[in-house]
């Protein structure tokens, strides 16, 4: 597989790296997992600062290298894999564990919904994706980059936009600006006490399903519609509400109503 279909773009810039391992804030205690070690360019950044480094790498084309790398720097393990197979948990080992990746930009869902699922162990992720991306998972209530991607970034984490950052850092460049994203949990599932995390998720994503219609109109389908009437005004909620308009604890609260008729 190519680097281009991997959608991988390098960050190649020196100055840029700094920048990045210094927002990180790595210490001699911390556990990393990076996903997409390429040419191992933060993997040694990370090395140098952090306790253990277990740098994932897909493309076999540079495995053989990076394993030559990280001889270099004893605290560094090279996997390879897709992280989107492997067992996240055991590679951390049993301490929490934080989380670097630049992100192919058209797999990043895929690849936060598999870090979630170790949200009791994970202490933190940051990630450099697309800014359109990065727009979407910060987005408020209310704003037009408001949607699911939001809530889910929201339920399990607290997301920040910390650093844009332009094309030409990047090789090969690509066509758009990115941005480091740091996603540091715990987020409101902490206090929301949701018993079944994905069963919720499911229900966030119905309520997205068609953004032009009202959370009404898109919760008929999936509950009926007295009953999603009735979950609407026990969660004091208007008829003509919409998902975007919902914060993730108004989720929560019309998710409970459901259960609770």
């Amino acid at each position: 597989m190519t680097r281009k279909r991997l959608g991988q773009h390098f960050l190649a810039d020196v100055g840029w790296r700094a920048r990045i391992v210094e927002t990180l804030g790595a210490v001699s205690e911390d556990v990393w997992l990076e996903i997409g070690a390429g040419h191992g360019e933060m993997t040694a950044e990370l090395a140098r600062r952090a306790g253990r480094v277990v740098a994932v790498e897909l493309d076999a084309r540079l495995l053989e290298r990076l394993r030559s790398f990280a001889r270099e720097f004893p605290n560094v393990e090279i996997v390879a894999g897709d992280v989107l197979e492997l067992d996240l948990a055991s590679l951390a080992g049993s301490r929490p564990f934080k989380v670097y990746g630049n992100l192919p930009y058209y797999i990043t869902s895929p690849i936060l919904h598999r870090l979630f699922e170790r949200a009791d162990r994970l202490e933190a992720i940051h990630v450099v994706v697309q800014l359109e991306v990065a727009a979407r998972l910060a987005a408020r209530p209310g704003r037009r980059q408001y949607g699911y991607l939001s809530v889910l970034a929201q339920f399990y984490a607290r997301p920040e936009i910390v650093l844009r950052i332009p094309p030409g850092a990047f090789r090969p460049r690509p066509n758009v600006t990115s941005a480091l994203v740091s996603l540091r949990l715990p987020g409101e599932r902490a206090r929301l006490g949701i018993p079944d995390d994905q069963d919720f998720l499911r229900f966030v994503k119905g309520c997205f399903g068609q953004k032009r219609k009202t959370l009404l109109n898109n919760l008929r389908p999936l509950v009926g519609d007295a009953r999603a009437g009735e979950a609407l005004r026990t969660a004091g909620l208007r008829a003509g509400e919409r998902a975007e308009q919902l914060s993730v604890e108004q989720f929560a609260d019309l998710y409970s109503s459901l259960h609770s008729l």
